[in-house]
């Protein structure tokens, strides 16, 4: 009854125009203020305020940090309004936001976000990781959910001005880092069923250390099909909250049967998609005899993670395999599993690089996953090991790396 009454409000204010011209101006206002907000006020690093806290936090011992407990000093927030456009940036002590209960995000799960890292270089330098690919995703998802769009590279500038205000959270040391989570919101205060005419992205830090303190620790996969964490269509390849929940119930279930993480299939053929919240990878020996390593290609619900495209980037530049993306299901992996063609396999993603793989329970057996046959005490394969090596070497500045992916603020 609600979205019906809404609808006749909006066609009574849109008929409320009297003329062609007047109707055709402010449907040009909208769709500019809501997807193309620069031809208003775009977004401007040059009128950040700086308004940061004197009363600094005590700084946690690195071998005390936990992943997501402790953030720093401060916080980046930017708002928006359609009919204005981005409003000043502000740097400003770290605390609550005040919103209004009616806010859309409570009721309609108008957010999106990033997940990104700081590093401290050996020379001191504060470096981000292909920050433009983060950019990139987090319009792509606010465009998805109706969010406004924004300039991707004035909000680098204005994170890496408030990773200067808050340079003593930093953590030095291989594998500390400072996690940045760029958030956006909607905040039009509104039962309503429709596009926020308001909105806020909101930056926060949290200071984190390895994600394996004491080395890799291999998982064991539920395969899940009666729950499904996406579909082609859906919002699968968007970095929206409301994919996450979900996930959560389905992820307990599989932990009180000994397992940390599902295994996300899809479809009556049961395709491989996700590893909890990472992206999947198998390297094997395909049925052609090729080493070969595999990922489920972006066909709508799959996120494009930044870690699985540096993974990409590097293995072809490589050259030493075959190197592919695209559908492949479970009973190609029990296959290969049978022929004892399976070689490796892990997750991937922002938090942990990579997360290695060691066993997946389906169908009621179980798929013993091949680590380091010359160790057998290690908990990660060969080429794990060298990926999440050669991705933590460009983050900190002991190699080069590709253009553009290790940015020096």
């Amino acid at each position: 009854m609600f979205v019906q009454r809404t609808l006749r409000q909006a066609i009574k204010a849109h008929s409320a125009l009297s003329s062609p011209s007047a109707a055709s101006l402010y449907s040009a206002k909208v769709l500019s203020s809501r997807f193309y907000s620069t031809a208003i006020a775009p977004l401007d690093a040059s009128k950040l305020e700086i308004n940061a806290s004197k009363n600094l936090k005590p700084l946690q011992d690195n071998s005390k940090l936990v992943f997501g407990k402790t953030f720093s000093d401060n916080m980046l927030m930017i708002e928006w309004e359609a009919e204005k456009g981005w409003g000043t940036p502000q740097i400003k002590e770290y605390g609550k936001l005040h919103l209004d209960p009616s806010a859309v995000v409570f009721h309609y799960s108008f957010e999106c976000f990033e997940g990104m890292k700081a590093y401290k270089d050996k020379d001191g330098k504060t470096r981000l990781f292909r920050p433009d690919m983060n950019m990139k995703r987090f319009n792509k998802s606010a465009n998805r959910i109706a969010l406004p769009g924004f300039e991707g590279e004035e909000l680098t500038k204005l994170i890496g001005e408030f990773l200067k205000v808050d340079d003593r959270w930093i953590p030095k040391g291989r594998g500390y880092s400072l996690y940045l989570r760029p958030t956006m919101i909607g905040t039009q205060e509104s039962l309503g069923v429709g596009a926020s005419n308001k909105a806020m992205i909101f930056v926060i830090a949290s200071p984190v250390g390895p994600y394996f303190p004491s080395g890799f620790a291999a998982v064991n996969l539920l395969a899940t099909s009666e729950k499904v964490r996406a579909w082609p269509g859906g919002t699968g390849d968007a970095k929206i909250g409301g994919n996450y929940a979900p996930c959560i119930r389905p992820q307990l279930d599989a932990n009180k049967e000994g397992y940390q993480q599902n295994l996300w299939l899809f479809g009556p053929d049961h395709q491989v998609t996700e590893v909890g919240t990472m992206n999947c990878f198998v390297y094997w020996k395909n049925e052609q005899g090729e080493n070969e390593l595999i990922t489920p290609e972006l066909d709508g619900s799959i996120l494009p993670g930044v870690t699985r495209d540096s993974i990409l980037s590097l293995a072809r530049q490589w050259g030493e395999f075959k190197v592919s993306e695209r559908k492949f299901t479970m009973k190609d992996l029990v296959k290969a599993d049978k022929e004892g063609r399976i070689i490796e396999m892990f997750g991937a993603g922002t938090a942990c690089i990579v997360c290695p793989i060691k066993k997946i329970h389906y169908d009621g057996h179980n798929i013993n996953v091949p680590l380091d046959p010359s160790d057998k005490t290690s908990q990660a394969g060969k080429l794990t090991k060298r990926i999440n090596d050669s991705i933590m070497n460009i983050q900190y500045g002991d190699v080069e790396g590709p253009k553009g992916w290790s940015v020096v603020i």
